[in-house]
């Protein structure tokens, strides 16, 4: 089934398919114009196996040859098809349903177009059975195991810190121990974050007028010296005490250890589609921005130290960004 692409019924192995599919993706977002991406899942329930070597030459007497036909996985068979549109997609589908056996209509088919629309059309049974979004990075088991390791042994270090900031906040100004806001995650799914409140009541209110204030470019809002912030809330904060109730984020599964920052879903929504990129992983309480300068940073590096982040996503990696983020909180430069 991994075969490369030397000839007819031959289909691109799935390294090689990805590394095109995610060069295309960084096309289309340079030039602002859409691809689209077929996928083929086996039902393994259906009476009639799918041939997909079979469907690979049909598929190559088909396309354009500017197309590209390879695995996904050992399930999922895949057509890259070049400045396609979905409406483009959807007739081509339709006609390759119409006229290939009819095995192919006990399968899946899905139609993955880029820019994408919020939800990818199933034309198929099975709607549960869709593979994930195509670029997404689930996080890796050694990752979920240091997640857990770590956040568990945090929670349990740090505790009696907590119930002291709890005891502070509680003490010094009006309103809740906790600040709760829905940030974007993961494919772009939106959670509930978890943070010690740092700013007085209603802070969230009081924003807009401050905006003309902001001093981090593009949607993200940042002001270091931020008039709503407690004079508690200024100490958790540079200590990063205010970040530690995300260690529970981290043990259910919706934030890492190490991973791109979370943004609110106001400032995510106003990013374009090649900062999204940063959404194909689970975000971090800590990354390379928070340990090289922070709102110093232009946002467009910032998603740029994202990026290179998640090309290079290894247990060292995560380990060195751990120890520089120990470094910067001892020595009170941790960003907000």
């Amino acid at each position: 089934m991994h075969c490369t692409s030397s000839g007819a019924g031959f289909a691109l192995r799935p390294d090689t398919f990805c590394k095109i599919l995610e060069r295309e993706r960084m096309r289309a977002d340079r030039c602002e114009r859409p691809f689209s991406v077929l996928v083929f899942t086996a039902d393994t329930t259906a009476t009639e196996p799918l041939d997909f070597a079979e469907l690979t030459r049909y598929l190559q007497g088909r396309l354009r040859t500017t197309d590209v036909v390879g695995y996904l996985n050992r399930q999922c068979l895949a057509a890259l098809l070049f400045d396609t549109d979905r409406a483009g997609a959807r007739t081509l589908l339709d006609d390759i349903q119409e006229n290939y056996s009819a095995a192919l209509q006990q399968h899946i088919c899905v139609i993955h177009t880029h820019p994408a629309d919020p939800v990818d059309e199933t034309v198929a049974p099975a709607a549960d059975a869709m593979p994930e979004h195509l670029f997404l990075q689930p996080i890796p088991r050694w990752k979920r195991v240091a997640d857990i390791f770590l956040a568990s042994i945090s929670l349990i270090v740090f505790f009696p810190i907590m119930v002291c900031a709890a005891v502070m906040i509680k003490l010094t100004s009006p309103g809740p121990i906790l600040f709760l806001q829905r940030r974007v995650g993961l494919a772009g799914r939106p959670f509930v974050v978890y943070k010690f409140r740092t700013m007085c009541e209603g802070a969230a209110q009081q924003q807009a007028r401050l905006r003309p204030y902001n001093e981090q470019d593009g949607p993200a809002f940042k002001l270091k010296n931020d008039p709503r912030v407690t004079s508690v809330g200024k100490y958790l904060r540079k200590t990063c005490i205010d970040e530690f109730p995300q260690f529970w984020n981290v043990l259910r599964g919706e934030m890492s250890i190490v991973g791109p920052r979370p943004l609110p879903l106001d400032e995510s929504a106003d990013c374009i589609n090649w900062q999204r990129r940063r959404l194909d992983v689970t975000p971090g309480m800590t990354c390379i921005w928070q340990v090289s300068g922070g709102i110093r940073v232009s946002f467009i590096e910032w998603i740029r130290m994202d990026l290179r982040y998640i090309r290079h996503r290894t247990l060292w990696h995560d380990f060195k960004l751990l120890l520089k983020t120990v470094r910067v909180v001892l020595f009170h430069r941790a960003s907000q």
